[in-house]
């Protein structure tokens, strides 16, 4: 089994990845186009230079890759994808050969979380409206893609997991439910800027709290984002 996860950044990606990661049966892989959409984009995020260097910049080796060899020998493969990477003009066909899940959070949320790491985030850089034209193009392919909403996870990580596994067909492992401190062996070289709190985790943290206040031009973006989360909200696995 092949399973691409999409969601933006700063929404539970990163904790998922471990929890399948700590499953024996899996193979993972963290944001593979990450190098290819800068490459492309020529956009600057932080520690850009050693992202394209050690990724690979041709998004036609990546798409081949994903559906290629699992790794290690493993049964199944976790990719932890990034819907803002996906640019117009890279292959998709491939996704018809996956299993689609596409991870969603309040925009409200991941505002505040992404501007701590990178400020004056804009819509395409939160992934909402990528998430959206994804999630629509699997269906055109004829997908059944699935949708998972990262603050359920977070109120219940082994319902969810356990629901998640039952609808892709799957065993639940109870290894998904934590993992040691400290990141994984197949972190992206981007680790050391974005994966703080994560590296310093040993499973999925509690239950959020309220909404954060964010500035109005933050807010802006929040509500710019929220027609494509509530969208994806409409279809969510519920237990």
């Amino acid at each position: 089994m092949r399973i691409a996860m999409w969601s933006g950044p700063r929404n539970l990606s990163t904790a998922m990845m471990y929890s399948f990661g700590s499953r024996q049966d899996f193979a993972v892989w963290d944001e593979p186009y990450y190098a290819a959409y800068l490459a492309v984009t020529g956009l600057k995020h932080p520690m850009g230079d050693a992202i394209i260097a050690a990724g690979d910049v041709c998004a036609k080796r990546v798409s081949e890759r994903c559906i290629g060899l699992v790794p290690a020998g493993k049964p199944h493969f976790y990719q932890k994808h990034m819907t803002h990477h996906m640019v117009e003009g890279f292959d998709r066909g491939w996704m018809n050969n996956v299993v689609n899940v596409f991870l969603i959070r309040h925009p409200a949320r991941v505002v505040a979380s992404y501007a701590a790491k990178r400020e004056n985030p804009t819509l395409d850089d939160i992934g909402f409206r990528q998430q959206a034209e994804l999630y629509d193009e699997v269906r055109d392919m004829g997908g059944t893609p699935l949708v998972i909403d990262s603050h359920d996870i977070r109120e219940n990580p082994k319902g969810m997991l356990s629901k998640l596994c039952e609808v892709i067909g799957l065993n639940f492992d109870p290894a998904m439910l934590s993992w040691p401190a400290g990141g994984h062996r197949e972190d992206g070289v981007w680790a050391k800027h974005w994966y703080g709190a994560v590296h310093r985790s040993t499973g999925f943290a509690g239950a959020e709290g309220r909404l954060p206040r964010l500035s109005p031009d933050y807010e802006a973006v929040a509500q710019e984002a929220m027609p494509f989360y509530e969208k994806l909200s409409l279809k969510k696995l519920s237990l």
